[in-house]
């Protein structure tokens, strides 16, 4: 399993998406960091199994939330682009590939 970093910019987003949720209702923040992780542990394990969606940029859905964790092969490690919503701004993260 590869190593995975996330990009400031992608934590930020992560972590205001589940503030979100919390205040429309308890526990449904957790229940998004958990997808999140759930999501990461599978790029860490099998990284090419996702799609390309531009240049090298890969995308792996949230289930049960409209995000989904976009991310790039290094070398050494995986690395978290964004974790985006699905309908909002949808070229914003490329500025950081």
């Amino acid at each position: 399993m590869r190593a995975t970093r996330f990009l400031l910019p992608a934590e930020i987003e992560m972590v205001e998406a589940a503030v979100y949720y919390e205040t429309q209702v308890g526990g449904l923040g957790a229940a998004f960091l958990a997808k999140v992780k759930t999501a990461v542990r599978d790029v860490a394990a099998r990284p090419e199994a996702w799609p390309v969606v531009r240049n090298d940029t890969r995308k792996r859905l949230v289930h049960r939330f409209p995000y989904a964790v976009l991310y790039r092969l290094d070398p050494e490690e995986i690395v978290i682009v964004a974790v985006m919503h699905q309908r909002r701004r949808p070229g914003y993260w490329l500025g950081r590939v």
